[in-house]
């Protein structure tokens, strides 16, 4: 059987016809499939879901818990029919629960990446690599100027501002799922044992991840905490809230964004950040071409993110590769809702 008689891209996401189901459609459907937690790959309104239980604990935190007609719980490695089709999930190292989807029909087999990176993360297990016949890659990062080098010198950077601002907050913005919780072990892991601060917005998500066994050490949320007691702290917040008049109870705060896009110094001055870290749960250009290379496949699908590089990469080494085209994913909205809220409490 043909990779594309197995998965195809369509509007609302790829669609695999003899199992029944989409893989993250970006519009309701009957059944889904979830590679991860992150809102533009997990919607709410589908009539039932398939996805491992961290993601859809996720998606019940943001959603509710009537987020989706039935939900249904699979573990990595495990294997499930479903119409026509073998399906399996295999870790994607992208965030807590994350994962590959692997779709087997008659000896051939389709993985879809999600969102994965193939470097360590205390936070989530390891990216591991599904050998199969035709790979869908993301590629948020697939331009060679994206290498995102070693998260630890940009933890070192941020605690060396910390040390030389101790009459200054420093407010860290990343993503509520997967990047503060990373961002967190990585400061702990630097020997940071002073208490971080958390935006509202980010202490369900993280909570969770600590009743998962993941040590975060003393976290505590910012309401309620005096201005003059927040100077010489770290506080992680949405990437919007740097912008926003949350940051004024602050005393002269220190705005740092933790993303792959820092790499881009426009990017930071247009976001007016002092204080750019690249560390990044996607893939950087290098993964990505060893991942590509390593699956074995002979067909290469590239989806959201710089497609044509990546394709023509993957044509001069002889791999059949093409891009999808497809809309509604990228980076995920942290709901400016949520900011506001806090910033009026």
């Amino acid at each position: 059987m043909r990779p594309e008689d197995i998965l195809k891209p369509t509007p609302a996401g790829l669609c695999c016809q003899i199992g029944g189901f989409h893989i993250d459609p970006v519009r309701p459907v009957e059944r889904a499939l979830i590679t991860h937690g992150h809102s533009d790959h997990a919607r709410a309104g589908h009539g039932a879901v398939l996805a491992t239980q961290e993601t859809l604990a996720m998606m019940r935190l943001r959603y509710g818990e009537s987020h989706a007609g039935s939900t249904q719980a699979i573990a990595y490695g495990e294997t499930l029919r479903i119409g026509g089709a073998q399906v399996s999930f295999h870790p994607a190292g992208h965030v807590l629960g994350s994962a590959q989807i692997c779709v087997a029909a008659n000896g051939t087999r389709v993985v879809a990446s999600g969102d994965y990176k193939e470097v360590a993360d205390p936070t989530c297990t390891p990216f591991e690599l599904v050998r199969c016949d035709a790979f869908i890659t993301e590629a948020t990062f697939g331009l060679p100027v994206f290498r995102h080098g070693d998260p630890r010198a940009e933890i070192a950077k941020l605690l060396r501002s910390v040390a030389l601002f101790p009459e200054r907050a420093h407010l860290v913005g990343a993503y509520s799922l997967g990047k503060a919780q990373r961002v967190i072990a990585l400061i702990r892991a630097a020997g940071y044992d002073r208490p971080i601060y958390l935006h509202g917005a980010m202490e369900s998500i993280t909570r969770y991840y600590v009743s998962r066994g993941i040590d975060l050490g003393d976290l505590r949320p910012v309401i309620g905490t005096a201005k003059a007691d927040l100077a010489g702290t770290i506080a992680l917040c949405p990437p919007s809230a740097l912008q926003d008049r949350w940051t004024r109870r602050f005393p002269d705060p220190v705005s740092a964004f933790a993303s792959g896009w820092m790499r881009v110094r426009a990017r930071a001055r247009q976001r007016g950040v002092e204080l750019p870290l690249v560390i990044s749960d996607h893939a950087d250009w290098d993964g990505l071409t060893a991942t590509v290379a390593a699956t074995g496949a002979s067909q290469i699908w590239v989806t959201h993110g710089a497609e044509e590089a990546l394709v023509h990469w993957c044509t001069l080494r002889g791999l059949a590769a093409r891009p999808l085209g497809m809309v509604g994913y990228g980076d995920e909205d942290e709901g400016a809702a949520a900011v506001t809220a806090e910033a009026d409490a």
